[in-house]
C-alpha cells in the first residue's frame, strides 16, 4: 500500500484495513486550485498536515468546497523535496487516541508543494503567480514564533535583514521580506485584498506577523523603494487576524511506523533533514485539537467552520487564549513538569497515573483556576479542561516529558499563574489568601531550583534563561536545613518580572516560604507535602 496508489484509484485494500480515504475527485480539486488558488500555507511541518490540511479534507469530503491548499516552505527545503513532492502532496494522518485506538486518514487536500525561496526559481515564480491571482484569499503560517522575528537573542538583525530592507521588493533572505515582496507583486497587479493569518502557538500571533512584514514595508518606503500607496494598501486591504491553535503533533514515532508497516503501508521512511527536522510521509497526532481564528478575511476564505474551526472576533480569540494559557492547560503542564522532575517521572502520561500529581492539577484547575476564568463563549472552559485531564495528558501515545515542559519555566510563570493571582486580587468576592495549590506549585518551582529530587539525588535542570540567577539565591539551602528560607526566597518571590506580582504584597509570600520549608525538610518531603495539602 503506497500513497501514490490512491491517485490510480486503488482503494479496496485500504478501506478494508480501516483507512479513511479522500471522498472527492482529487484531480478536479487540483485543477480548480491551479486555476484559481484560494489558500497558501507557509510552514510544511507536522501540525499543518495533521490539523489545517486534515480539516480542509473534511470540508472537501462534504462536497461544499472544491479547492485544495498549496503548501510552501522557506526554512527547510527538504521537507518539500523529500516528504511532499515524491508523494504528490499526499500524506497519512494517524490520530492516536487516549483509549489506545487509532484513526488512519489519507489526506489529499494538499495539491501543490513549493519551496518558497528565490534560489528555486520555478517554485518561486509559481508562488508569485499565486499571490498575483485575484482569487487568493488566505495566506496562513505555522513557522514557530521565532519565524517572525527579525533579530537574534542579542537584539542584532538577523543575516540579510538590513540588506533586504535597503534593497526593496525582490529576492529576500528572510521570510518576512519574501512575504512583503509577494504582497508588493499582488499590489502591482491590482491591489486585491488579502488575509495573512498566523496559526502559530503564540499569543497575539497576528501582531507578530504584522510587525515582521510591516518592518520591511516601512523600511522600503523610507528608502524610497515603494510609494505611500503600497503602505496604504498593506494597512487598509491586508489583514492580520489573530488565532489560537492547540494540538500536539510530535515527531513521527517509530512505534507508529512499525504499526503501519504491519498493516501493509509502505511509505514510512523517517526523514531527518540536514536542518534537523523530523518528518515522514505520515504524521501522528493527538485526537483533540482547537483552532479559533479572528474572522477578518477581506477577500473571503475557505468554509473551514464546516470542519469545526471556529471563526469569531478578536476579543473572543484573546479570551480563548487566556483560558488555555492561564487555567485549562498550560498551568497544569508546568505543575506536572516541576513536580515530575523532582519525583523521577519521565513522561507526562505516567504522571497522570500518580495519584497526588493527578489530584494536584485537577483540583488546581477546577477549584482555583475556574472561578476567575472568562468564558469565551465559543468553547466551554470546563469542556476544554475535561478533555485535557481525561484525553490529552493521560494519552500514552503522546511521548511528552516533564523535562521538556520544564524548559524556560521562569518565562512562563507570569501568565500561567500570575494572571490568576491578579484576577483574585481584583475580585471582591474572592480572597487571594485562600489559594493553596497554586502557591504549592510556586513553592515547588523554588524547590526545583535546588536541583535535588525527592530522594536526595541530583538531577539535571532544564534550560531556562534565568536559571543561574535564581539558583544563586537558594545555593545555601540543603535538605533539612531550612532556617534561612526567607533570606533565600525573598529576592525571588518579590520579583514581579517572574510572577507578574510581588507575592508578598499579594499576601502569598509567607505561605510559599512555609510550603518550601516543608518540601525541603528531607528525603521524601515532597511526596509528604503533596499528600498533606491534597487531603
Amino acid at each position: 500500500m503506497k500513497l501514490l496508489e490512491l491517485q490510480a484509484g486503488i482503494s479496496e485494500e485500504w478501506e478494508k484495513k480501516g483507512y479513511e480515504l479522500p471522498q472527492y475527485d482529487r484531480e478536479a480539486v487540483k485543477k480548480a486550485t491551479k486555476e484559481a488558488p484560494a489558500w497558501v500555507h507557509f510552514g510544511a511541518g507536522n501540525i499543518f498536515r495533521a490539523f489545517p490540511a486534515e480539516r480542509l479534507q473534511q470540508v472537501l469530503n462534504q462536497g461544499v468546497y472544491d479547492k485544495g491548499v498549496i503548501v510552501a516552505e522557506s526554512f527547510d527545503h527538504e521537507i518539500i523535496t523529500r516528504a511532499y513532492k515524491p508523494y504528490d502532496g499526499l500524506s497519512l494522518s494517524v490520530v492516536l487516541k487516549a483509549n489506545g485506538t487509532i484513526e488512519k486518514i489519507a489526506v489529499g487536500s494538499v495539491v501543490e508543494a513549493l519551496v518558497a525561496d528565490p534560489e528555486y526559481p520555478e517554485d518561486y515564480k509559481r508562488l508569485t503567480e499565486i499571490f498575483e491571482n485575484p482569487s487568493l484569499q488566505m495566506v496562513s503560517f505555522t513557522i514557530t514564533e521565532k519565524g517572525y522575528s527579525l533579530i537574534n537573542g542579542k537584539g542584532e538583525s538577523l543575516p540579510g535583514v538590513e540588506e533586504g530592507m535597503k534593497a526593496g521588493p525582490g529576492p529576500q533572505s528572510h521570510l518576512m521580506g519574501r512575504i512583503a515582496s509577494l504582497c508588493y507583486s499582488r499590489f502591482m497587479k491590482g491591489a486585491m485584498p488579502l488575509a495573512l493569518a498566523s496559526m502559530d502557538n503564540c499569543s497575539h500571533n497576528g501582531d507578530k506577523l504584522k510587525a515582521g512584514v510591516m518592518a520591511y514595508v516601512q523600511a522600503w518606503e523610507k528608502a524610497g523603494k515603494v510609494g505611500k500607496d503600497f503602505v496604504a494598501y498593506m494597512k487598509g486591504k491586508v489583514s492580520f487576524p489573530w488565532s489560537m491553535i492547540d494540538k500536539i503533533t510530535p515527531r513521527p514515532d517509530g512505534a507508529v511506523k512499525e504499526m503501519l508497516e504491519k498493516d501493509g503501508f509502505e511509505d514510512t521512511e523517517l526523514i531527518i533533514t540536514e536542518r534537523n527536522t523530523y518528518t515522514a510521509p505520515f504524521v501522528n497526532s493527538e485526537e483533540t485539537g482547537y483552532l479559533v481564528i479572528e474572522d477578518d478575511f477581506p477577500n473571503g476564505r475557505p468554509p473551514l467552520e464546516k470542519a469545526g474551526i471556529v471563526f469569531t472576533d478578536r476579543e473572543t480569540v484573546d479570551k480563548v487564549e487566556k483560558m488555555k494559557v492561564c487555567t485549562c492547560l498550560n498551568p497544569l503542564h508546568t505543575a506536572l513538569a516541576v513536580y515530575g522532575c523532582m519525583l523521577g517521572h519521565t513522561s507526562i502520561h505516567d504522571e497522570m497515573e500518580d495519584n497526588e500529581l493527578r489530584t494536584l492539577i485537577t483540583r488546581m484547575c477546577y477549584e482555583e483556576g475556574m472561578p476567575v476564568v472568562v468564558n469565551p463563549g465559543v468553547i466551554e472552559p470546563k469542556d476544554f479542561a475535561d478533555a485535557v485531564l481525561t484525553l490529552r495528558l493521560p494519552n500514552p501515545f503522546m511521548p511528552d516529558t516533564p523535562q521538556r515542559i520544564a524548559c524556560d519555566t521562569s518565562q512562563k510563570l507570569p501568565i500561567r499563574f500570575g494572571e490568576t493571582i491578579k484576577a483574585y486580587q481584583k475580585r471582591e468576592d474572592l480572597d487571594v489568601k485562600t489559594l493553596t495549590l497554586i502557591p504549592l506549585v510556586l513553592a515547588g518551582w523554588c524547590r526545583y531550583l535546588l536541583g535535588v529530587d525527592d530522594s536526595g539525588k541530583s538531577f539535571e535542570q532544564s534550560p531556562d534563561p534565568r536559571l543561574e540567577e535564581v539558583k544563586a539565591y537558594v545555593k545555601d539551602i540543603t535538605l533539612g536545613k531550612t532556617d534561612n528560607v526567607h533570606q533565600a526566597l525573598e529576592p525571588i518571590l518579590s520579583d514581579a518580572s517572574i510572577f507578574a506580582v510581588n507575592l508578598y504584597e499579594a499576601g502569598l509570600g509567607e505561605k510559599i516560604e512555609g510550603m518550601f520549608a516543608e518540601l525541603t525538610a528531607g528525603a521524601g518531603a515532597i511526596r509528604a507535602a503533596l499528600k498533606k495539602y491534597l487531603q
